[in-house]
């Protein structure tokens, strides 16, 4: 089912009657997520109150944008979400699809929005595929992606002595990528993988996986998967004593909401890589706490990735003038960042959005002062040095020019 919500002029314009903002432009936003599976707390509709706030904070009204935010439910199935963003496009006037976890929706998305000039605005999948194999001039990847969670997490854990690793892997593009990703950086670092197995997405029981692993010699145990299978894999490996017998769990992607879940007493000490947490800064903590008040939760880095998106997505457009997909992504590449968000940065020619990286632990329950004060930093991953270097098929300025 698709939900709207009108920002800006057209609630006024109705209420006003014929002829109140003639002149204003009409933008129609799209947030496509899981709203009710495996991924609903990281995306779901804290992704649509993001995007609202960017939209009242932007200023859309006084500049005479009229917007309007679609959000679905794309079931973390690519046919669902393909379907969708068809529909969007032909149907219903979109111009910019925001957030879209789950890698194989996330891609298929992709191309569809290249096939009608519209804008991809990507923060929920992690893929390096978005801006590599399957590039595309109108894909903007703004939050975080595989290559940088294996910078962080994959490294440090291997030189604090976590050299043997076996992977419990997301069987779909996510996970793939995740553990290749992480494996080069392991075996760069002077580690070993020493097997892998995938698991359907999205499972509930991971007993007989997490035996392999324990029987394998592996010190670490790899999690390349995401949202609720995380949770409940490090949830079994607790209640099996796998961690308690000396095997270390990485988790290669883990956001605040699945810490949250999980409590401090069974995630302390786990290493984590964000783009984004809410009490980095003052400007954090007050975003955070407002978003907080509409959502009755502390925004994750994917939530935080849809505002800062459509905030220079819709800057581009008041820039242009237009919604068309290749002028508005070429004007948010001419155009660097200082977000309140993610800090300095920039869009790079082949969409990938280049911004520090953090690798962070999980505090004890002795060191954290409040249900959300989850966190330590212990180092911060220059964007340029956190994400891979651009290939010469996806540098779409240079086949503009």
């Amino acid at each position: 089912m698709i939900r709207r919500l009108a920002i800006g002029t057209a609630a006024i314009a109705a209420i006003a009657g014929p002829g109140f903002a003639q002149d204003a432009m009409d933008v129609t936003l799209g947030v496509l997520n899981d709203r009710s599976g495996t991924y609903a707390d990281l995306s779901g509709e804290g992704s649509v109150i993001a995007a609202r706030m960017a939209v009242e904070d932007f200023g859309a009204e006084e500049k005479g944008l009229n917007v309007e935010i679609l959000s679905a439910d794309h079931q973390n199935k690519p046919d669902v979400g393909s379907n969708i963003a068809r529909q969007w496009y032909d149907q219903e006037g979109v111009d910019a699809i925001l957030d879209v976890p789950t890698s194989s929706v996330a891609l298929a998305v992709a191309d569809i929005t290249a096939q009608n000039n519209g804008v991809f605005l990507n923060s929920g999948a992690g893929s390096t595929e978005l801006t590599r194999g399957q590039c595309q001039p109108t894909t903007v990847h703004w939050t975080y992606d595989t290559a940088a969670l294996a910078k962080g997490t994959g490294q440090a854990v291997t030189q604090a002595g976590g050299d043997q690793w076996f992977f419990l892997t997301a069987d779909y593009a996510f996970g793939h990528s995740l553990e290749e990703n992480t494996a080069r950086v392991v075996e760069e670092a002077g580690g070993e993988v020493v097997s892998t197995v995938r698991h359907p997405f999205p499972a509930t029981d991971f007993s007989s996986f997490l035996l392999q692993a324990q029987g394998s010699g592996a010190n670490v145990i790899g999690l390349a998967n995401a949202g609720g299978d995380t949770v409940n894999a490090i949830k079994q490996a607790s209640e099996f004593g796998i961690t308690q017998s000396g095997i270390s769990l990485a988790a290669l992607l883990m956001f605040i909401s699945d810490v949250h879940a999980l409590g401090t007493e069974t995630a302390q000490g786990l290493q984590l890589t964000e783009a984004f947490y809410w009490d980095q800064n003052d400007e954090t903590r007050e975003w955070s706490a407002r978003f907080e008040e509409q959502h009755g939760a502390k925004p994750t880095m994917v939530h935080a990735g849809v505002y800062s998106a459509t905030m220079h997505y819709l800057r581009a457009v008041e820039a242009t003038g237009s919604t068309e997909g290749e002028e508005v992504v070429a004007q948010m590449k001419q155009t660097e960042f200082d977000d309140p968000l993610f800090g300095e940065g920039h869009v790079r020619a082949d969409g990938r959005v280049i911004h520090d990286m953090y690798l962070f632990e999980v505090k004890s329950p002795d060191a954290s002062e409040g249900e959300w004060d989850l966190y330590e930093q212990r180092a911060v991953i220059p964007g340029e040095e956190a994400f891979l270097p651009m290939i010469d098929e996806c540098d779409f300025s240079q086949q503009a020019g």
